[in-house]
């Protein structure tokens, strides 16, 4: 009689299986599961699938349900599903889910992702599906990311910090050790597949890019048979080829490319303003001039793998680079003074020759296990970069006061770093994954600066002008990182231990810099949730730094423009950055949504700072100004309407920022500033392509001023011809803007500076894209990433290399 009467307890058990790409049959992770009762709304459970693609869904009553799993840029997919309590356990054969607007032709098929796609970890902006960056090059394509802003030199900022890691195929390059802006104009729109952007990066990332990670993918390939492609774009502002050529037989590939590409020669108009007082007495400088401004360069990458067997593997690629920028310019000027003769006029002509060469080389070896997920890996990598800086300068005074000033001013820069990493993954079971590696780069810097003046009809170099400095940074680091599950919370928590030295000695006369070793630990955690509807909420906190790299420690000056000089700071420390992250992902009713909270706290900002001698020069140098405390707030959506695939978003960011140097005022101690991004694609009839995209960003504040606003708008239509499988493009950028102006302005203990910079904007170009070969394709990535190194911004040169031009 005992349990006469009562209720049967239900049976619970479980519903597992693994998620599929159709199309490259890869795992899709972090796709959204959920069940509901049969012919019901009603929710029962829901999970996010896992790195490997699998599932689990626990606790479920015997009954019947539909599985409904979704991911951007996949079609939703619905299946039945019924446990009983004979057979309360599941395992579901392994489920395809097939990309959005796939294209199957005979034996081609062309995977055609959503153009953003957002994941757990990172924001992913395909651009290979973007007709409208066709014939440009990288910097446009970041114009087009979510969450990025591109000022109109080119220089990167993500959430209002240009303190980024840019990364190529996941890992470093020594081009990005000089001139970022300079060196994404060195990749050609056409080679880009995907831009990764990484707001939070875990422990195993390099402690480096205080602002988060972008990853540029290029369309790096390698098949079993061969495969190959070439395209051209011509333009009135940009021209460039590429090509490239694939192969592989059994376990050995091969894979090269090559790309070069030529900039319009185009007139930049510079005009500027300087007030400073001196003994209660107004002094004034006065510039305005035009430069001529060309650019042309090559990069080309090749490699090759080889897989022993199951379980090991060799992977090598080498890649090199070439850029020259030549600037040639005039410009004319007068300094009211009232203390020295009441000032003077003059007249300058300038030209520049700045030229960037490089190379990587990396080596990787991996050996995988029998148990899944688990791997050891060894990496080696050198990159080398070389920035030669000539300019020739000649400046006359026409009343005379001043002898003619005629001068060579070189200053070279190498950088040179060797890299060696050791990564070990170890699975354990419910989804728990150990991560650790040890790491080490060694880098040596040289600048070496020359000063001639003519004298007698001959150039003569100036030995108390000249000289040479010699600078090693060497990282010690290593990390530990865990991802695991609590119920329904996925969590990565990890922690990074860095050691830096750093020694600075001058050839000649000057006192060795040698600051003491620092060593920083640096924890990081990630805990994300699946909520009801496809929402998921990430809360994460991470600490980072950012290292000073050549153009803030170079020594040497940059006098092109005497009166408006540059010089570097070996003593400066690095920034220090804290961040709390909050964000919240959706996908309901056709609509993704990106949103994120978050707030930084960054001590010993590095910023630029101007102050004026009593000889009315003006000494540009960089210092650890302080403190800024920061809020932002990131939301981006997409949303589907049939043909069209409709994108926008904005970013809002607060800055109050606090000095800690005594003689410098603050004159922008708190504000915001934001950037607002939108754009579309639409798929016609016949293959036709349409895409367009507009930005704004508002002007960026730094302690003494305030940098300009940029907008910029532009359109793309794209032709395929399946049959041959060619496509023909154009693409237009400002059509009713032939210049742009930017104005900038600085102020500081006794001086007020305004400046104007205008450039050619408009532009239209047509490109070609052929490709042929039928193959399933591979991609290979090294192991290194080193991102630690705070990159040059505003269009200064880093390496050594002194800025031309015709100021």
């Amino acid at each position: 009689m005992g349990g006469f009467g009562k209720k049967k307890e239900a049976i619970k058990g479980f519903i597992a299986g693994e998620l599929i790409d159709s199309i490259t049959k890869q795992p899709v992770a972090y796709a959204t599961i959920v069940l509901k009762k049969e012919g019901s709304d009603k929710e029962v459970n829901g999970v996010l699938s896992e790195d490997n693609g699998k599932f689990r869904l626990s606790d479920i009553p015997a009954d019947k349900y539909d599985m409904y799993i979704s991911f951007l840029g996949y079609d939703e997919k619905v299946i039945q599903v019924e446990t009983t309590p004979a057979k309360p356990d599941l395992n579901v054969d392994p489920i395809f889910l097939k990309p959005a607007n796939y294209v199957l032709d005979q034996v081609e098929i062309t995977d055609q992702r959503a153009l953003t796609e957002i994941k757990v970890d990172k924001l992913v902006f395909n651009a290979e599906q973007d007709a409208s960056i066709s014939g440009g090059d990288a910097t446009e394509v970041l114009r087009k990311v979510p969450l990025l802003s591109v000022d109109y030199d080119g220089n990167v900022s993500l959430r209002g910090s240009q303190n980024l890691r840019i990364l190529i195929n996941g890992k470093p390059s020594g081009m990005f050790s000089s001139n970022v802006a300079d060196a994404l104009k060195m990749i050609p729109a056409d080679e880009i597949k995907q831009v990764e952007v990484i707001t939070t990066p875990s422990a195993k990332y390099d402690a480096e890019g205080a602002g988060g990670i972008i990853n540029i993918i290029t369309k790096k390939k390698t098949a079993d048979g061969y495969s190959g492609s070439v395209s051209a774009s011509v333009g009135n502002r940009q021209n460039n080829a590429t090509a490239s050529l694939n192969g592989a037989k059994g376990r050995f590939g091969v894979n090269a490319n090559g790309s070069v590409f030529y900039s319009n020669p185009a007139d930049a108009i510079n005009t500027f303003k300087r007030v400073d007082t001196i003994n209660s007495l107004q002094r004034v400088l006065e510039q305005n001039g035009t430069t001529n401004n060309t650019r042309l360069g090559f990069r080309g990458t090749a490699g090759m793998f080889y897989d022993f067997n199951a379980y090991n593997s060799l992977n090598t690629s080498f890649s090199t680079r070439g850029f020259s920028f030549n600037s040639d310019g005039t410009l004319d000027g007068s300094l009211t003074d009232p203390i020295f003769n009441n000032g003077y006029n003059f007249t300058r002509t300038s030209g520049g020759v700045n030229g960037r060469s490089g190379y990587d080389w990396s080596t990787d070896y991996k050996k995988t296990f029998e148990e899944k997920d688990r791997e050891f890996t060894l990496a080696f990598q050198l990159s080398g970069d070389q920035n030669d800086a000539d300019n020739n300068i000649l400046q006359t005074y026409t009343n005379g006061i001043f002898p003619t000033r005629d001068e060579l001013i070189y200053n070279d820069g190498d950088n040179l770093e060797t890299t060696f990493q050791a990564d070990y993954v170890h699975p354990f079971a419910n989804a728990m994954k150990l991560e650790v590696g040890a790491k080490t780069v060694l880098r040596n810097i040289d600048s070496d600066y020359t000063y001639s003046i003519k004298n007698n009809g001959s150039y003569q170099i100036d030995q108390a002008r000249s000289n040479a400095f010699n600078y090693n940074q060497n990282v010690v680091a290593g990390y530990a990182s865990l991802t695991f599950l609590i119920k329904k919370f996925s969590v990565i928590a990890g922690v990074r231990y860095e050691r830096t030295s750093i020694a600075g000695d001058f050839e000649e006369g000057q006192e060795t810099v040698k600051p003491d070793p620092y060593q920083n630990i640096l924890p990081n955690l990630i805990i994300s949730r699946s909520l009801k509807n496809f929402q998921t909420l990430k809360l994460s906190y991470n600490q980072r730094i950012q290292r000073p790299s050549l153009i803030y420690i170079n020594p040497f000056q940059n006098s092109v423009d005497s009166l408006n000089i540059q010089v570097g700071n070996p003593t400066l420390t690095p920034e220090i950055v804290h961040q709390v992250d909050l964000s919240y992902n959706t996908f309901i009713k056709g609509f993704g949504i990106f949103s994120s909270l978050y707030y930084k706290y960054t001590e010993d900002i590095i910023q630029q700072l101007l102050a004026i001698n009593a000889n009315g020069v003006g000494f540009n140098t960089f210092e650890n100004v302080g403190i800024n405390n920061s809020v932002g707030l990131n939301i981006f959506a997409t949303k589907n309407v049939n043909a069209f695939t409709l994108r926008g978003g904005f970013n809002l960011g607060t800055f109050n920022y606090s000095s800690k140097l005594a003689e410098v005022a603050v004159t922008n101690p708190k504000g915001y500033e934001y950037n607002v991004n939108f754009g579309g694609t639409v798929n016609l009839p016949k293959d036709f392509k349409i895409d367009f995209f507009g930005f704004f960003r508002s002007p960026r504040f730094t302690i003494q001023g305030k940098q300009p606003n940029f907008s910029i708008y532009g359109l793309g239509i794209k032709k395929e011809f399946p049959k041959i499988k060619a496509s023909l493009g154009i693409r237009v950028i400002e059509p009713f803007n032939e210049y742009k102006y930017f104005n900038s302005n600085q102020s500081g203990n006794g001086f007020n500076l305004e400046s104007s910079f205008g450039i050619p904007f408009r532009s239209v170009g047509v490109s070609f894209d052929y490709r042929f070969g039928n193959l399933k394709f591979k991609e290979r990535k090294t192991s290194i990433k080193n991102n630690d190194l705070l990159q040059g911004g505003d269009g200064q040169q880093q390496g050594g290399g002194a800025t031309g031009g015709g100021n």
